[in-house]
């Protein structure tokens, strides 16, 4: 049975520059094998720059840990491509991939990259393909359950596709993006005069339904869930199933707790002893791990609920 590896995903949500260098300086000590950096979702977010992104990257590295530049998720002018292509270009750092033209890139750098969940890789021959351009792991899509994802690395297998898998393991669910920013809309701004508005709302702004019951989480461009995304339960299966890495996406307070619990829960699998690991205390939300057990993704941790189609 492999060991997991433990991964910390790019910061989703919006935080000063000195919030984001002291998080990083934090996470240099912390256990992990892989740190993601950079903004995947909007580009007016400019406290860090590509070149910034790129020091950072370097500088963590030699703690030791691979890194790896997430590129923008949203590729929607020439200044966001040329954004793209400086992190693409650096030299060192690998890759991760969330849109197909940042996927060309790299392959035209010859460069081995890490294929995002929103590149929606469903089956086996699409895996197949980023494979040949060059991926050498795959974050699969965060509402794809644990059967349909067993059928799928077993039919890439069947076929001789041999690739990492990364899973996203905790933290909010990055579900949807839209050219519209859902977070100035809240504020009666327009886009292009958003007033950075998302600073103020260093986890996103929650939202409920007209009964008042938690729904989303609204984070610029970005639709996420409002629950927190768990599969801590679930860490013996998944270390079973061959994957690869757990991915932790940040969270403005806690994260070093969550790396620490989530370390704690695979090396005791590892060590075949029984470890109890709660990190509820750690989350401003409700678990859920409903998507991972094929129903509706709201569903709390062990609740029934219908089927996802």
């Amino acid at each position: 049975m492999k060991t997991l590896q433990l991964t910390l995903g790019p910061v989703l949500f919006y935080w000063s520059r000195d919030d984001i260098l002291r998080f990083y300086s934090e996470a240099a000590d912390w256990p992990l094998e892989t740190i993601y950096l950079g903004e995947a979702v909007c580009s007016r977010r400019q406290q860090l720059r590509g070149q910034d992104w790129i020091s950072l990257g370097q500088e963590l590295a030699q703690s030791g840990r691979q890194v790896v530049l997430s590129s923008q998720a949203l590729i929607e002018s020439e200044s966001d491509l040329r954004r793209l292509r400086k992190l693409v270009e650096n030299g060192t750092l690998q890759l991760e991939a969330n849109d197909l033209g940042a996927a060309r890139l790299a392959r035209q750098q010859g460069q081995a990259f890490v294929a995002g969940h929103h590149l929606n890789i469903y089956n086996a021959d699409t895996l197949a393909l980023l494979q040949s351009l060059g991926a050498r792991r795959w974050i699969p899509p965060v509402e794809m359950d644990r059967d349909t994802l067993s059928a799928v690395l077993a039919q890439a297998s069947a076929n001789g596709v041999h690739i990492e898998t990364e899973l996203f393991a905790w933290g909010r669910l990055p579900l949807a993006l839209s050219a519209r920013c859902f977070t100035a809309r809240h504020y009666n701004l327009s886009k292009d005069d958003c007033q950075f508005r998302c600073m103020e709302h260093p986890d996103g702004l929650r939202l409920n339904t007209r009964e008042q019951q938690a729904f989303l989480t609204i984070n610029g461009i970005q639709t996420m869930s409002d629950g927190c995304h768990s599969l801590l339960p679930h860490l013996p299966d998944i270390c079973a199933m061959g994957i690869n890495a757990l991915r932790i996406s940040p969270q403005w307070q806690h994260t070093a707790q969550i790396v620490l619990g989530y370390r704690q829960a695979i090396d005791a699998i590892a060590s075949r002893n029984a470890a109890e690991v709660d990190l509820s205390p750690y989350s401003d939300s409700l678990l859920v791990d409903g998507y991972w057990r094929g129903t509706a993704g709201i569903a709390a941790i062990g609740e029934t609920r219908h089927a996802h189609s």
